[in-house]
């Protein structure tokens, strides 16, 4: 396919494909799938290698979040049967984060619910962070706390944080259908600032929300432009209780398109299978990991994923590795620069997008769990501001949008909230 040949070829060179391009990998047929996956499969190895980074969440405080972001189990509003608890204390977060690591995880998310941190709520994180790098040197500490105001990233930066996660989600024409409690610029501008403050940046989106093919190329190339090192992709968890309980809008195929798609667009950026892959990709989860270099260990924010060791078999089975404290994950010309000197980056090779890759909490997107992902919708990972939750009507189905899964398809026994865990007295998932 000389759709597919073009892709592959600017995705050696870190080259933007055009937005006709992008659209057309959406367009694609279920029968043309494998070709699609084996295609964008070339670049990920070119970047990537066989490699598999996993990330461990740690929700902070869960609930309870003034945002109304429709995707999010953590929105205000939001009659989900989630756990809802106040901050953890920095030994409870250590203890949680010890059993992602031993897991594999070589990066922990730290997620908290809200529109953005006070200045006591940075601080509280700031020993978090501390403790957790006072017993493991070598871990990446992500944090995902919402909108972020003037100097907060910086001391993050300073009690040890490497990276910081705030989803975009969604196109900007499209988010004030999805959130109406703060808006598309406010969560531009805190990918910035903690780009500027030395953080590694982190923002993701949320496919599945009734957007059109069009609404998910905006927002991968609006994502692009900010130039990312870590891009989440997160599958909308229907959260009975949310705004988005009856968007069925994903079939494993669309999530594998969607997945090519953004490693198309961002080629040289760690890609993030977020929030709602046991949901939406079920059986054909090993495929992602041809797409995707990345992916959360275990749970999410306020939802369940499948076991921890059962994500690791399959990492083994289809033929890849998880990648060690010893690799860096970015490609050797975007980890020299000053973060961001990727193919976005106007010094880099080419041009990219922006929530929480985290996912619920804070501005992420589990909702779409963003999680850094999470919840999905619970998103790593979305509230407003946060990496979390948020409010609005539920978008109308838009025009280009994919046909919704039949209700024979929908699999709303896959959606099970987490009861382990962070915050609870029951052994996390890891």
């Amino acid at each position: 396919m000389d759709l597919l040949n073009t892709l592959v070829d600017k995705g050696l060179r870190c080259e933007l494909p055009t937005r006709d391009e992008a659209l057309a990998v959406l367009a694609t047929s279920d029968d043309d799938v494998l070709d699609v996956v084996a295609a964008a499969g070339r670049v990920r190895r070119h970047w990537f290698g066989r490699r598999v980074k996993l990330n461990y969440l740690v929700n902070l405080k869960s609930g309870l979040c003034p945002e109304d972001c429709s995707y999010c189990s953590q929105r205000l509003g939001s009659t989900a049967g989630i756990l809802k608890y106040t901050w953890l204390k920095p030994e409870e977060a250590t203890e949680a984060a010890a059993a992602g690591l031993a897991g594999g995880a070589k990066r922990v998310c730290l997620v908290a619910s809200g529109r953005g941190p006070t200045d006591r709520d940075v601080e509280r994180v700031s020993d978090t962070i501390r403790a957790i790098k006072d017993q493991h040197e070598d871990v990446e500490v992500c944090a995902c706390l919402g909108l972020l105001s003037d100097g907060q990233a910086e001391r993050l930066r300073d009690a040890g944080a490497d990276a910081y996660n705030h989803n975009l989600n969604t196109s900007e024409g499209t988010y004030g259908r999805i959130t109406t409690t703060h808006t598309y610029a406010d969560r531009v501008d805190t990918v910035r600032r903690a780009h500027a403050a030395g953080l590694s940046p982190c923002s993701g989106l949320i496919a599945g929300m009734g957007e059109s093919d069009e609404d998910l190329v905006d927002v991968v190339f609006a994502l692009r432009a900010l130039n990312p090192d870590s891009v989440p992709v997160n599958f909308l968890i229907p959260f009975e209780g949310t705004p988005l309980a009856k968007e069925w809008n994903l079939t494993p195929q669309r999530c594998l398109r969607v997945l090519a798609m953004t490693r198309f667009v961002c080629p040289d950026a760690e890609v993030r299978i977020a929030a709602g892959r046991e949901v939406h990709l079920r059986t054909l989860q090993p495929l992602a990991l041809h797409l995707a270099n990345s992916l959360f260990l275990g749970d999410y924010l306020t939802s369940e994923g499948q076991a921890g060791r059962a994500d690791l078999e399959m990492i083994a089975d289809a033929g890849f590795e998880v990648e060690g404290t010893d690799r860096v994950t970015l490609p050797e010309h975007r980890a020299a620069g000053s973060h961001g000197g990727g193919c976005g980056s106007s010094g880099g090779c080419g041009p990219h997008d922006g929530g929480s890759g985290c996912a619920s909490g804070g501005s992420g997107a589990p909702g779409a769990e963003a999680a850094e992902g999470a919840d999905g919708t619970d998103a790593a990972p979305v509230a407003s501001g946060g990496c979390g939750p948020c409010t609005g009507p539920a978008p109308a189905a838009a025009a280009g949008a994919a046909p919704p899964q039949t209700a024979s398809r929908a699999r709303t026994d896959l959606v099970a909230v987490r009861r382990r865990g962070a915050g609870t007295q029951v052994a996390p998932n890891a």
